[in-house]
This record gives structure tokens, sequence and C-alpha cells, in this order.
């Protein structure tokens, strides 16, 4: 029969005998309190209960009803204890999970007591339960030899003393260790010696000398029982062996030696020194020092003794969580076999060096943006190991989140809402909880919490940009996709999803629609037509971007297309002109000098940027050690100086190409006269346009050219003489001052488009009579240089002119050439050379 016990606040109360089927020995403590859903409740159980067995009914004691336990999901959290008990939602009961070895659990720690906290949630809610396990007479006393041998001298004194260590009983209280008995005790007595730990050291003390010549060997038996019921104990066996001549045992300086050393010492650590002396001469006095075999080898593992020196060191390294001191028990021998024994404390500080522990009880991944202030989003515990201030733990929360940290009892922490939620401000928090201890220095451990906030819809989608601009290369294929456009929203699911629509608008009078399509659901925009740059350079329109909230948001934003140009355009050249009329030629005099410049090339491209980027080079010359051509300005100019050696006729080819990737080009072919008279150019061009007519195309193409360069001329002049009229007539001043009106031209050509070309300096200055009634005339000049003009259809008139009337010799001075000419209102150039159709009437030769 078993005596069971019911505690409420101080009163005690005995209940019946009950039958020991059920279980041994229980005394049930309950003491219940509640306090912002947080309550406690204790209970008391024996060891080594069946699996299965009651603990206690937790629903009625806690005052909770079987429905809210299973809605509320009742569960056990422990650290050390979840193996051992379990919960019965369904009859509100705490079971006996597995046998319970309360030796193998606390060892001799009293009261030994699982900790489990039962938790419950919507709303949460924490109660903590304690679970006394009591101890029932289960071990024996045993000593940690079975035989204890001694050799001591004949000569021992009376009272010498020899320690044969305690016996361990794994029991506490009652069924722990009580006494010792000695049989037979003729020639030693029994004295027990109390300890730091609670225990007792055994030693034997010599009553009556002995004497080897009567019993060599001596045999007692040492017991030691426990309190329990029934009774258990332990026996050993004393063997002492009499050994002779040696009078005196080594004495201890001090029955206790004591240390201190910090946790964590590192190893070789000198605890003490330990010091006994032998009176004795020679051999019998040479002491040696040794751990007791009494002491548990995994704490004599951790020290080592000097035998020689009595030095005491650390061996390994010690933890204040573990054991808070350790003693050894040393004795000092002489070479007779006698000894004496003392003690060595080692008592162990604490250091700050456990980090405190964080465990989550209870967690919610999502909190809505219109949870009150004050909800409950997680609650923990938090465990430091180390004591007195290094264990003391306070806990707080990163900055600038709007959530605090409460401690609703002793080490357990409730995390909530401080202010309210915006969703659109901040959808997601990721909670840092800091727990530090008190210790110096204080050690910190912290575990982040992610925590979700739900959405309401309240946001239009928003585009990256204000506006966009993009680039597509003309003579694109149709259906290429040319830009992305994004718009997000801050709201989350179907308040968040958009989707993207063409505004209605035109592009030069056509729907937009016709021009470009955009995915409602990505953004891409995509060309629905081939672009070309030389018609269509940019145009706009609007893509509006719209969610699917109820009801749904949206916002605009203007998108502008840029055309690229490609380099799908040749260059163009526009000086010297190409024609099939007349054969230009340019004049160059054998007198000319090294960089002489014979006349220059004019070219442009449609297209932009480098695409329009023009480089000259010379391909082909009938004396390439005669010319050359500038690679930027398109400038043909003498190399070397011109000899009498020069072939008259010089054919030139010049390649214009543009910097485009594939480049284009254009060629155009020159034709150089290399005279200083009239009759020789005439004569070689005569032959070179009748002689060498079928034998030579190149005579064709620079008759071409000769007769295009004049008709450029000529139409130039009728376009100059006709602007300078029309300014004429507006300007009085012009009737006043009598002058003749020469108009001036910028000395450069400058492209005005985006093409660039064009930059160097050509220019024509227009020589005429501002009146035919009037002998004055004006004078005309290509870019300074002399040009040729002959039609292959006028080659006889230009011979009869020579013969003409108006034709004057040689010794004739320029000047009355020129009076004579300007008469009838030819052009006339007075530097060098120049021979032009100018109708059908009159052919001109100066020299």
């Amino acid at each position: 029969m078993h005596d069971f016990s019911f505690f409420f606040g101080d009163n005690k109360l005995n209940w019946v005998n009950m039958s020991s089927a059920m279980f041994l020995a229980i005394r049930f403590v309950l003491v219940l309190s509640f306090h912002s859903a947080v309550g406690q409740v204790s209970y008391s159980i024996p060891e080594e209960m069946a699996k299965g067995s009651i603990v206690g009914n937790i629903a009625q004691d806690l005052g909770l009803d079987l429905k809210r336990l299973t809605s509320g999901k009742a569960r056990i959290f422990t650290e050390d204890s979840a193996e051992y008990i379990d919960l019965d939602r369904e009859r509100g009961l705490l079971l006996i999970k597995r046998k319970i070895d309360r030796e193998s659990l606390c060892a001799k720690t009293t009261p030994c007591a699982l900790h489990l906290q039962t938790i419950l949630d919507n709303p949460m809610e924490m109660y903590t339960i304690t679970v006394e396990v009591t101890d029932i007479n289960d071990n024996a006393p045993i000593f940690p030899k079975n035989d204890i041998r001694f050799e001591i001298s004949e000569t021992a004194v009376t009272g010498a003393r020899f320690m044969l260590g305690r016996a361990v009983d794994a029991d506490v209280g009652i069924n722990g260790l009580q006494r010792y008995s000695l049989k037979p005790t003729d020639n030693f007595n029994l004295e027990l010696h109390d300890q730091a730990d609670g225990g007792k050291n055994v030693e034997i003390v010599l009553r009556k000398p002995l004497d080897r010549e009567k019993d060599d060997v001596l045999e007692m038996m040492l017991s030691a029982f426990d309190g329990g019921d029934p009774l258990l104990s332990g026996t050993a066996q004393i063997h002492i062996r009499v050994l002779d001549a040696n009078d005196n045992a080594p004495v201890f300086m001090q029955r206790t030696y004591k240390a201190i050393i910090t946790e964590n010492s590192e190893s070789g650590t000198k605890l003490t020194t330990v010091s006994a002396s032998d009176a004795d001469d020679g051999s019998n006095s040479h002491v040696t020092y040794h751990v007791s075999d009494t002491v548990d080898s995994h704490v004599a593992d951790m020290f080592f003794l000097n035998q020689q020196t009595g030095d005491l060191f650390l061996k390994s390294q010690v933890d204040y969580e573990q054991a808070t001191y350790y003693q050894l028990d040393i004795q000092a021998r002489d070479a007779g076999g006698l000894s004496d024994s003392c003690k060595a404390v080692i008592e162990v500080l604490d250091v700050n060096d456990n980090q405190p522990l964080i465990s989550i009880l209870s967690m919610s991944s999502s909190v809505s943006e219109m949870s009150k202030i004050g909800t409950v989003v997680a609650m923990m515990k938090v465990n430091d190991p180390d004591s007195d201030m290094n264990g003391k733990v306070q806990c707080t929360v990163s900055e600038n989140v709007p959530f605090s940290i409460i401690t609703p009892s002793n080490n357990f922490f409730s995390l909530r809402t401080e202010q309210e939620l915006d969703r659109e401000r901040d959808y997601e928090y990721n909670i840092t909880v800091m727990c530090s201890d008190e210790g110096v220095p204080s050690l910190s451990s912290s575990v982040s919490i992610s925590l979700q906030v739900s959405d309401v819809n309240d946001n239009a989608p928003v585009f990256e940009r204000r506006s966009y601009e993009a680039f597509v290369v003309e003579n694109n294929t149709p259906g290429l996709s040319i830009f992305t456009v994004k718009a997000s929203d801050a709201d989350s699911n179907q308040n968040a999803h958009v989707s993207y629509i063409l505004e209605d608008s035109t592009v030069n009078g056509a729907p937009v629609s016709s021009y470009v399509s955009i995915s409602p659901d990505s953004g891409v925009i995509s060309a629905l037509r081939s672009f070309d740059f030389e018609q269509l350079k940019l145009f706009h329109f609007r893509v509006k971007a719209q969610d699917r909230g109820s009801p749904p948001f949206s916002s605009n934003v203007t998108v502008t297309i840029k055309i690229q140009d490609k380099n799908d355009n040749a260059p163009q050249v526009l000086y010297p002109v190409q024609t099939g009329g007349s054969l230009v030629a340019e004049i160059v005099p054998r007198s000319a000098d090294v960089g002489y410049l014979v006349t220059k090339v004019v070219a442009v491209d449609v297209d932009s940027g480098q695409n329009a980027w023009l480089s000259y080079k010379l391909q082909k010359a009938t004396d390439r050690a005669l010319f050359e051509v500038g690679p930027q300005n398109g400038e043909i100019r003498t190399v070397r100086q011109v000899t009498d050696k020069d072939a008259v006729k010089q054919k030139l080819t010049v390649v214009v190409e543009d910097n485009g990737q594939p480049s284009r080009s254009a060629v155009v072919n020159i034709n150089v006269a290399v005279a200083d008279s009239f009759p020789e150019v005439l004569t070689e061009f005569t032959d070179f346009t009748h002689g060498n007519e079928y034998n030579d195309n190149l005579t064709f193409y620079l008759v071409l050219a000769l007769a295009a360069v004049s008709f450029l001329f000529i139409t130039c002049v009728v376009v100059i003489i006709s602007v300078k009229i029309h300014r004429w007539r507006q300007s009085r001043i012009f009737y006043q001052s009598k002058l003749p009106v020469i108009p001036y031209y910028p000395p450069g050509y400058t492209d005005t488009g985006v093409t660039g070309t064009l930059s160097h300096m050509y220019n024509h200055d227009v020589c005429m009579t501002t009146n035919l009634r009037k002998s004055d005339c004006k004078y005309s000049t290509l870019g300074g240089q002399s040009v040729l003009v002959v039609d292959p259809n006028f080659t006889e008139t230009m011979q009869r002119t020579m013969k003409d009337k108006y034709l004057l010799d040689d010794t004739d001075s320029p000047e009355l050439v020129r009076r004579h000419y300007c008469t009838k209102g030819i052009q006339v150039q007075m530097e060098h050379t120049l021979i032009l159709n100018v109708n059908s009437e009159y052919t001109l030769l100066v020299v």
C-alpha cells in the first residue's frame, strides 16, 4: 500500500491508500494561477511508472473544456522531457510516454522535475506544467572496487589512517546510502568523514600495532547500507598485507588543499601543490603522490598529478554548467607502503560563455493590415545556462518595425504589434529578435521572423518611367519586338495583375494600331510594318496599364518610337557631274607646283550618322605618282611638280565610300588636261574625242563628264542671275550707288541636314554682265581652278572660231580680250585656260 498527497495552496490532504497495481507512492501537488492566458500546474509522480500511466487531468486542473484542447491544437512543448510525457487531447490527460529513470534524468539533484509548457492557438495561450519525479529504492550501494588492498608496515603507529573510499548509491534521500559496517574490528576501527558534497569518506584507523610475525595478512568485510524498504546493501573485501620495518608514514602538511579556477581555462594550468613529509631515512622517506582509486575515472582524467612533486595541473577544460567544483582524494606513499591522504577541492568560477537559446513556441506567418494594436504574432522561450547576471536575459526587436516584445512570465516572451500596419508601405517584415544576457562581456543571439501583411486593393499601376523612348532600325521585319513597357502595382494577387492596352491615336493620318501592337500581359511592343527612316523618323502613342481589382485602377504613359538609320543608300556625286553630253576636263598647267588643287569631288549621302560619313580614295590613275585625293575633303592635288614628260591626257577614277556597315560606294571618273596652251589641249582632246572614240571607252566617259559640268555650270549661272536680279529689285541702294551687283556667297557648302557631309569649301564665283547693253563685265570662277568643256559635236565649230574675226592672236592682252568678249555677254576666266560651249554661236579661247 502507498501514500498519496494532494496540495492546494499550503493545505495538504491525505488520500486513501491505493492498489500497487496502479503505481507506486504518488504524491500529487497542484498549484493553479492564471494571468493573461498563462497558468501553472504541478504534479508529483514516482519514477519507473509504466507507459500509459496517468500523470494528471490537465483539462480539469486548468479549468479547460476538452473542445478547447482540440480546437486550440493543444500540444506539449519542452526542451528536455518531450520523450517522457504525452498529452491526450480527447480526454485532457497527461500520460507517461515511456518509463522515467530518476537517476538518469537528474542524478543526485533534488527535487527532480520535468518542466513542460502546454500551448494553445486561436487565441494563443500557454500553461506551465511541472512534474516532480520522486525516488524509489531501486539501486543498491556499490563500491568502486570489490577488492581493496593495502600494504601496512608492522611499525605503523596506532591511529594510522587508511582511506577506503566510499560507496555510491544512485538513489537519494532515505533511499540513499545511510551507514557502513566493518567486520571484524580486532585491529581497525571504521571512521566516516563528511564531504563538501554531502557524502562521507570511509577510513579505517589502526587501533593497535600490527605484528607481521603473528598475522602477515588481514581480511575484513566492508558493508554499505541504504535506508530504503526493503533494505539494500553492497560489500567490498579488504586485504591487508603487513610489511616489515618502515616505522613512519608520510604526513600531509594540510588535510585539505583548495584551488579556484575559471571555466574554459587552458589545459596545463597549475592548480595547487600537495606536500607530505616522511620522518624515515633513505628509501623509506621517499614520498610519491597518487590520485586515489576511489575518484571517478572521468573526473580523474580531467587532472594530472605529478607523482614526484605533488603539482596538480588541469588536463582538460572544465565547464561550470556541468560541475561547480571537483574533489580529488590524494595519497602520499613512501617506499615502505605507508601512506597518508588529503583532499584537493577545485572550485570552478562561472564565465559568460553561453549565448541565450531562443525557442519559438508559436508563430503566425501573416497578419492583416487591419489588425488591432497589441495583436500577438509570436511566442518564444529563452534560456541561458549561465548563472546569476550571466544568465539574466533581456530581448529587443530590430529598429524601425511596428512591433514590440513583452514578457508575460519568466523566460517567456511575446511579440506583438505596436502600430497600425500598412501593406502598401511594408508588405513584409523581417523582424529580428535579439536576446542578450547581462554578463561582461554580454553575449547575445537572435532569431529572424518573417511576417507577411495581407492586402487591400487601393493602388493603381505605376510605370517604371514617366515616358519611354524606343529605337528601331529602319527596314525592320514586321512583327519585330521593339520595346517592353513595365508597370507595377503595390497590391498583391489579382489586385496587382496588370494588363496593357494601346490607346487610340493616329500617325500620319493612320491609326497607331496599324504601326505597332502591344501584348496585354507582357507589355511587349511589336512593329506591324517595316519603317523607313527617310520617310518617318519618330512617332508617339500612349499605353494604359490597368489592374484586375474591383473597381480597377489604371495609369497612362507616353511611348516615343524613334527610327534609326540604316546604311541603305549609296553616296551620290554632285560634282563633277557624270553625263553623256560633253566631255569635261580639268586643266593643269605644266608650271603647277606641288599641292596644286586640280578639282574637288563633292558627294552627299542621304543616310545619317556614320552611314553618311564619306571618305575619298584614288582607285585608278594614268599616273599615280602625279595626283592624290584628300581622304576627307575629296580635293585632288598634284603630288609632285608637273613636267614636260607628263602626258596631256590624264584620267583619274575616285571612289567615294561611306562609313556604314557594310559600307556603300560610288565611282567618279575625272579627266585632266596637262597643258599650257589651248592648241595643245584642243589637238589632244580632238584626237581624244575622234581618233580614240572606238578604241578607248575612257574618251566617251570624259566627254560625258565635261558636258555634265557645262550643263551644271550654266544652270548655276542662270539661278544665281535670277536671285541677283530679285535682290537688286528689292534694294534701292543699287540704283543710288550705280555699282555693279556682285552677290556674295559663303565660302563653304554646309550640309543643313543631319548627314554632316560637304564640310569642306567648295564655291562658284559667278561672273556676268549686269546688263547686256553695258560694256562692263563680271568674272566667273569654278573653285578657283581651270575647267575645259569640250562638246564633241562642236569640235569643228571651235576650229572655225579660231579663224573668226573676233579671235585675237597671242599678242593681244588679256584685258583687251576681256573687253572684246564681254561686249558679247560671254563669260571669261582670266587666270588660266577656259573653253566653254556657251551656245552654238560663240566659242571662246583665252590664254
